[in-house]
């Protein structure tokens, strides 16, 4: 008689809540000086500011506390445009995220820029490399956003990066422990991005194999299976 195979749990990938409050934000030596422009607004060196930091690197968690803080309205770059700009400074504050490359209106980004002059308007913008690595054609836009002073996110240490590990596994309310946070760590590369990325995928292996999240579990993920 043949025997029944047992069918495939699937894996669906349900939306999680990660939390972008104050009090969830993971504190260390690799964003100390980012947190501290956030906490120093509005006695910030210039009114426009660039935050700059690898992917997951917790800019926009530090955006949004900002916002909170000032009523900053938010725009992704690729969206603002030259029509846009007087509404999205309403408020007087704005937080611009993700500028990227060959992503954004040059000339809406200028006129941004002098209306807040104008206005006297906080803005807050987010990057993942700094504006000389941009190749911005318009040479009036590439000199004003040299000129802005630049606030850097670091890599995580080691207890910060042990933090985060713990922090997205919470925002999955997925249960783990001291040697599976430890596995991890010494293991996988040491990233905000690849954090929360290894955990989302511990999260659906898991629920794929209808398993707890344990040690072994991580060693299987990781050898590829």
């Amino acid at each position: 008689m043949e025997a029944r195979v047992p069918p495939r749990q699937l894996a669906f990938a349900l939306p999680h809540a990660e939390s972008l409050s104050r009090d969830n934000f993971l504190e260390g030596p690799a964003n100390a000086d980012a947190l501290g422009l956030i906490d120093r607004w509005p006695d910030w060196p210039n009114r426009v500011m660039l935050l700059i930091g690898p992917e997951g690197s917790g800019k926009s968690h530090l955006a949004s506390i900002w916002a909170e803080q000032s009523g900053a309205r938010s725009i992704a770059s690729h969206a603002l445009t030259a029509a846009a700009v007087p509404g999205a400074l309403a408020t007087g504050a704005l937080v611009v995220e993700d500028l990227n490359l060959g992503a954004f209106d040059e000339r809406a980004l200028f006129h941004l820029l002098n209306l807040a002059r104008e206005d006297e308007a906080s803005v807050l913008i987010t990057a993942r490399v700094a504006p000389v690595a941009l190749p911005i054609e318009l040479r009036d836009l590439r000199s004003r956003l040299r000129a802005i002073p630049v606030v850097q996110l670091l890599p995580p240490d080691d207890q910060l990066f042990r933090a985060l590990i713990v922090k997205f596994c919470a925002d999955r309310q997925l249960a783990i422990d001291e040697n599976v946070v430890s596995f991890l760590a010494s293991r996988i590369e040491r990233s905000f991005a690849a954090a929360r990325e290894t955990v989302g995928q511990l999260d659906a292996e898991a629920l794929r194999l209808g398993r707890p999240v344990t040690r072994a579990l991580a060693a299987e993920l990781l050898r590829g299976g």
